[in-house]
This record gives structure tokens, C-alpha cells and sequence, in this order.
């Protein structure tokens, strides 16, 4: 029996992979730093569970494929205070953003179509791009220029004939690489020009630091036909689990097309709509206090990386990650000293290779993702075992 060829090109989640070494060692009484995931610690704010607990309905039935109208008009609110506008209509409910990306693909790629992103990036993008038949051509950014690509020669250079799209992650994930309204007005121009769709991956809008503007693809109205907004409570609102994502869109095609697939898939958990509603309509000073609580966690993050010789790192604009480039030849098989032999007073570290995250082969292999999302002086120890752990390696 065969297995299809595009399946064979999926590799694994660098994210996940090293899960069960991480998993033994903890077996064995290693207390181990979990900077590998981005899994915040910060508690999910109450009012999902007294969503919840509210709901007295004796069933719970299917809800609408397109989602529940409760949360549609939640999210339109959410977004009126930014100066968006968005109907019921250009509001897809998604398990999750990775199913609102998986939709997108699906709809607008053929075999051997092509989408355009800036690398590294968030690795499921080779998942969810490649089941669809499809293929990334990546932009490479550099750790030494904070792992910006807003530079219209850079991007056109990536354009062909069977380029369809632009995926954009802002914040970014990895880099934590934030957009500006200029940037993005740039990228708009390079996908009229050349008729290409826009899925703008928002789903660390809030967390953009050091006084930068909160952007969104979704503020430019000239582009309004081709932008598509991917969005999620996972990481705003510390509700990973609850999988609840949506797909934003003005255009109506696209809409018709992800509620197809929608309606195959029949519907998502309704509870967790319900829960999630009631985060979108939370007060809007929540967003200040945890926003100032992730740049807290990444000063320190950055102030520790910087005590490691011969890193290469710039200090990132927003998400909650940050890429470093360590002085050896091969992050996984020092990764796999830290799980299997390393430990400082019990205590060991895990983050994220960076090979993975890039679609050019042979990049990443000198670079890490750093998660900071634990507290800070979690983060702090965190990357000390790092800077420990690589003397010894180094030593070896």
C-alpha cells in the first residue's frame, strides 16, 4: 500500500519532536525549563469558565459550520475598536488558526501553486501548504538584520508564474519581526501588482513592544479583496486548548470556499465558542497588562542570551519568541545533550531547533526558538542552563 508522495514530504514538528527524550529525562527526576513550546503560563482569563457554566442548555447541539453568531459578532466588536469592519458574513469559526490555514491553502492552491513567505518561519506552514498540493517559496532573512523582509526587490525576486500568494506572520513567529504600517503598504502594492492574495497570520497582534504600532492587514482598504486574517484565542487569551480560531475575509469567494470545507467537518465545539466570546469581549485593559508582562519576560530573556560568547541575537519586536544563532555547528545534537546528559542542579533546558523553521535546506542548523512563556525568572534559569549547558558541550 502506498502513501502519498506530498505525506512523505511533511517531516515532523522541530517544536515537538524531542517531546519524548524531554518526557524520560523527566522520568528520571529532571526538572526540565520548556522553552520548546509556545504554552504560556499566564492564566486563562475566568470569564471562559463562567461562559461555560452559564450555558444551561440541555444538549448541546451542533452549532452553524460557520460558527456560532455569538462569537462572530464578538470578534466583529473585538475588531470595530481598531478600526476594522467585519460582518457576520467575513467571520469563518476555525478549530483553531491552524485549521483557518489549513482552509486557505485548500481553497486557493493547485498542484505545484506556489506561496511566498519570509524564512524562518512558524514550521506547520510546511504542513499545511504541502498537503495542499502546494509549494513554499521562502524569502531568507538573517539573524544580523533582525530577519526583516519588507524590501520590494527581495520579495518580487520570489514572484513566478505559479506564485498565488503572500503569507505574512505579524507579529512574526519565530522572529518576533513586527510590520509596519509602511511595510505592509509595500507588500500590498507587490500583491497588486501581481494579483496575489495576502493571508495575514495575526494571532500575536497585541503583543508588539517598545511602543510599536498594533498593525493589521485588515486597516488597508485597498486591498481589502485579497486580504485574509487568520486570528485565534490561543495565544492572545492563554487558551491554547480551547482551539478556537477564525478565518477573516471581505472576500466573498474565499468565504464560499472555507465554508465548504466547513461544512464537512460540521462544526466546532460549541462550548468553546461560547468560552471564547466571552474573551473577545474582555476589557480591553487585559491586553495592556499582559502585553507588558511578555516584554518583561523578553528583556530578560535577551539580557541572559547576551551573557553567551559569540551569540547572535537582536532584541524582537513582538510575539512571544525569540531566534539566537549559538557558536556551534548542530542546535539538535546539543539539544540532545542537554535531554540525555546534561543537568545543573537537576535542572535541564528544552527549545526549539530552528532548522525546521526554514524551507532552504541546510539553514538553522546554528540557530534555536527560545518560547518566553514562563515567568521571569523561570526564563531567566532557562537560558543560564543554556549558557551552562553549552560550556560543557563546548568542552567536550
Amino acid at each position: 500500500m502506498n502513501i502519498s508522495k506530498k505525506m512523505n514530504k511533511i517531516g515532523q514538528s522541530p517544536i515537538r519532536k524531542f517531546n519524548p527524550f524531554a518526557i524520560k529525562a523527566e522520568k528520571e527526576g529532571k526538572k526540565i525549563y520548556r522553552l520548546n513550546i509556545g504554552q504560556p503560563d499566564i492564566e486563562t482569563p475566568s470569564c471562559f469558565m463562567d461562559a461555560v457554566n452559564n450555558f444551561h442548555e440541555k444538549v448541546i447541539a451542533y452549532s452553524e459550520s460557520g460558527g456560532e453568531t455569538v462569537l462572530q459578532d464578538a470578534i466583529s466588536n473585538y475588531f470595530k475598536a481598531y478600526g476594522m469592519s467585519y460582518t457576520r458574513d467575513d467571520i469563518m469559526i476555525t478549530n483553531g488558526g491552524s485549521e483557518a490555514l489549513s482552509m486557505v491553502f485548500t481553497s486557493i492552491l493547485d498542484p505545484g501553486d506556489e506561496v511566498i513567505i519570509a524564512e524562518p518561519f512558524y514550521t506547520n506552514y510546511h504542513t499545511f501548504v504541502t498537503a495542499a498540493g502546494g509549494n513554499i517559496v521562502p524569502i531568507t532573512t538573517k539573524a544580523e538584520d533582525g530577519y526583516d523582509y519588507a524590501d520590494a526587490e527581495l520579495i518580487e525576486s520570489a514572484v513566478t508564474g505559479k506564485t498565488r500568494a503572500i503569507a505574512c506572520i505579524n507579529p512574526g513567529n519565530p522572529t518576533g519581526r513586527v510590520l509596519t504600517k509602511q511595510d505592509m503598504e509595500l507588500i500590498a502594492e507587490i500583491a497588486v501588482k501581481h494579483d496575489l492574495w495576502i493571508i495575514a497570520d495575526e494571532v500575536y497582534r497585541e503583543f508588539a513592544y517598545d511602543g510599536n504600532e498594533i498593525t493589521s492587514f485588515g486597516m488597508l482598504s485597498n486591498v481589502a479583496d485579497r486580504v485574509i486574517i487568520i486570528d485565534s484565542v490561543s495565544k492572545r487569551f492563554s487558551a491554547c486548548g480551547a482551539r478556537v480560531g477564525c478565518l477573516i475575509s471581505k472576500n466573498k469567494d474565499i468565504m464560499e470556499c472555507a465554508l465548504k470545507i466547513a461544512q464537512g467537518r460540521l462544526c466546532c465545539p460549541t462550548l468553546d465558542q461560547i468560552g471564547a466570546a466571552a474573551l473577545y469581549n474582555i476589557d480591553r485593559s487585559y491586553y495592556a497588562d499582559v502585553k507588558k508582562e511578555y516584554e518583561g519576560r523578553r528583556d530578560a530573556v535577551y539580557e541572559e542570551l547576551m551573557k553567551i560568547p559569540g551569540i547572535v541575537c537582536r532584541k524582537p519586536g513582538g510575539s512571544f519568541y525569540i531566534m539566537a544563532k549559538l557558536p556551534i555547528d548542530d542546535v539538535e545534537d546539543f539539544l540532545m545533550y542537554l535531554l540525555t546528559e546534561f543537568e545543573n542542579n537537576g535542572e535541564t533546558v528544552m527549545f526549539s531547533p530552528a532548522e525546521g523553521f526554514y524551507a532552504t535546506e541546510g539553514l538553522g542548523k546554528n540557530e534555536i526558538r527560545i518560547a518566553y512563556v514562563l515567568k521571569q525568572d523561570d526564563m531567566r534559569r532557562g537560558v543560564q542552563l543554556i549558557r551552562l549547558g553549552l560550556e560543557k558541550y563546548k568542552a567536550r
